[in-house]
């Protein structure tokens, strides 16, 4: 039937928005059931009332009533039946309650950050469904699958970098809300394209924690990382090291800043900077040790818990020295994955405190998703840094720049 006759047919004896729902719940379920006699059909072998059904061991057996949420409000369905009761219908099955349709409508909302009372106030009040939290959990629980199997997948056998760091949410446990962090892994592949290599729930950030991330990342096929970009993550260095041994490690200078101003009044903090500046900014590692000197005998008796955190992380903080611009651009601040928890945090604004880990695994995963659609191009100065990671880490690559 052509879309003009059949918006004919659906217009008869209509007179109000609602009557043109009705008809269309009603052409829903026949559609339904057209499709569920057809499953049948395909399913045995032969149509119904067929001769050719005859002593072939099966049959149809009648029909099973079950009631389902749709996008145009519950609808009583006939489910056929066989007699070996071998029937599985697909576009809905045997426990399912809902049309696919309206779970892909939860599930986009839920993955835009509404709560499961606001996608239940949504359907209510733009079709009329009663959609209960509960079954907007259910709903959302059928990605968990889909989780494991992208937490689990392969990954490539080198990346040239990845950067490292946390966001925090509030989850409930045992009757209590505590603070809980997401630490994920974003990898720049040999193609320049980023790519998140996976989602890690913690309670505790530790050397035994980072060392099994970094186990998994190994178990899923990574056998070598150039360059690993971290905030101050505590543990994260011995950790890589152990599992990773030729990778550098590039503290994150952006971090370190932000950290040292804390200790310094509003007042002193623009010619500070100014002196700062003159080391992480140098054009050579011997520039940047001259002029730290420098700072630390202005700025030493005065802050000295700054100068001991550079002292103390120096090596990390300073490995992008050795690198052209286009390198040290991309390395030496994590600004990379923290656009990614920027992303997220638009998603997980609205809600507060999670009543598992699972619903924020849930919810980081859709929003991950999203976000990763947009990186389809590679970085826009990769081919000079692929280039030069040739030359830098020549034996360690070849393989991957043959293919």
């Amino acid at each position: 039937m052509q879309s003009s006759t059949l918006a004919k047919e659906l217009a008869k004896d209509c007179r109000t928005v609602e009557d043109i729902q009705e008809k269309m719940k009603e052409l829903f379920k026949n559609t339904l059931q057209e499709i569920f006699e057809a499953e049948m059909e395909n399913h045995l072998g032969y149509p119904k009332n067929d001769s050719r059904g005859i002593n072939t061991g099966n049959s149809r057996n009648g029909y099973s009533s079950k009631t389902i949420q749709t996008r145009h409000g519950k609808s009583e369905i006939d489910i056929p039946r066989d007699r070996n009761g071998e029937f599985e219908p697909q576009i809905i099955k045997k426990h399912e309650t809902t049309a696919n349709q309206l779970e892909d409508q939860i599930v986009a909302m839920y993955a835009k950050g509404m709560s499961n009372r606001d996608i239940e106030d949504h359907m209510q009040d733009i079709y009329g469904i009663d959609v209960s939290p509960t079954m907007v959990s259910k709903v959302t629980d059928k990605i968990m699958p889909l989780i494991t199997e992208w937490q689990s997948r392969p990954l490539d056998r080198v990346y040239p970098v990845v950067f490292l760091d946390a966001i925090h949410f509030k989850v409930r446990q045992d009757s209590r809300v505590i603070n809980k962090a997401a630490y994920s892994v974003l990898g720049i592949t040999m193609e320049g394209k980023k790519e998140i290599l996976g989602i890690w729930i913690g309670e505790h950030e530790s050397a035994k924690f980072w060392l099994s991330v970094c186990n998994d990342l190994k178990n899923r096929g990574v056998q070598d990382i150039l360059i690993a970009c971290k905030d101050g993550l505590a543990g994260f260095s011995e950790a890589i090291y152990a599992v990773f041994p030729q990778t550098e490690i590039q503290l994150c200078v952006i971090h370190q800043i932000r950290n040292s101003l804390r200790y310094v009044s509003y007042k002193e903090q623009k010619e500070l900077m100014h002196d700062l500046k003159k080391v992480y900014q140098a054009l050579t590692l011997e520039e940047a040790e001259y002029s730290f000197e420098e700072f630390k005998n202005k700025w030493g008796k005065k802050h000295p818990l700054i100068i001991k955190s550079w002292e103390n992380n120096w090596l990390e903080l300073t490995a992008y020295f050795k690198y052209p611009h286009p390198i040290r651009k991309i390395i030496y601040t994590t600004n990379i994955i923290e656009g990614y928890h920027r992303q997220l945090r638009k998603v997980t604004k609205n809600k507060t405190t999670y009543p598992t880990d699972e619903s924020l695994v849930k919810i980081l995963y859709l929003a991950t998703m999203e976000a990763s659609k947009k990186w389809t191009m590679p970085i826009r100065t990769w081919k000079e840094c692929i280039s030069q990671f040739a030359i830098y880490f020549e034996e360690r690559i070849a393989l991957e720049l043959m293919k």
